[in-house]
């Protein structure tokens, strides 16, 4: 993942500016800050079926991925509250995008889309070429979603997990 340095840190200054507003989407679309943790965490919760590790999606663990990733991740603000999250980052190679979301209230209006938009912008910026996800394959909304705006499914590779922490245990929302 890419280290916070001055370099990344004044990148990180233009893409913080960038407001993407559409009108479908009357949404913010800014740089998340740790400062969201609370109304990332509220809209997690409330996800059905969102799946949250116990370390990784912590405060802290947010934390240490917004440092070391601090002008890709997003998040979208509408009424005075966190509508949309993406947890974005790279390791010099190829982009990630983790815990990509939008509430349910505020789905279909183009959200998703400006927040991956914005990603993608920020990972460019960064000289990142590849980004790649993970979608459970029970996830029919977040399937058809990735499908629609031009993803492609791979089909010729498995993925492989290993833990290295057991306390890092995964919770999912019913």
């Amino acid at each position: 993942m890419a280290k916070c340095t001055k370099e990344n840190t004044s990148k990180s200054a233009s893409t913080q500016k960038a407001v993407k507003k559409s009108s479908k989407n009357t949404a913010q679309i800014r740089v998340m800050t740790i400062d969201d943790y609370e109304g990332v965490y509220k809209l997690w919760m409330s996800i059905h079926g969102f799946a949250i590790r116990s370390v990784d999606d912590s405060r802290e663990g947010v934390e240490v991925f917004l440092k070391r990733n601090p002008s890709t991740s997003v998040v979208a603000v509408e009424d005075g509250k966190i509508v949309g999250a993406i947890l974005c980052g790279h390791d010099g190679r190829r982009g990630c995008l983790y815990h990509v979301c939008v509430h349910e209230d505020y789905r279909m209006r183009g959200i998703g889309k400006a927040m991956v938009v914005f990603c993608m912008k920020a990972l460019r910026e960064e000289k990142i070429n590849k980004v790649s996800l993970i979608a459970f394959t029970t996830n029919d909304v977040g399937n058809k979603f990735w499908h629609q705006i031009g993803w492609t499914k791979r089909e010729d590779l498995n993925y492989y997990d290993f833990t290295l922490n057991e306390k890092n245990i995964i919770a999912y929302n019913k």
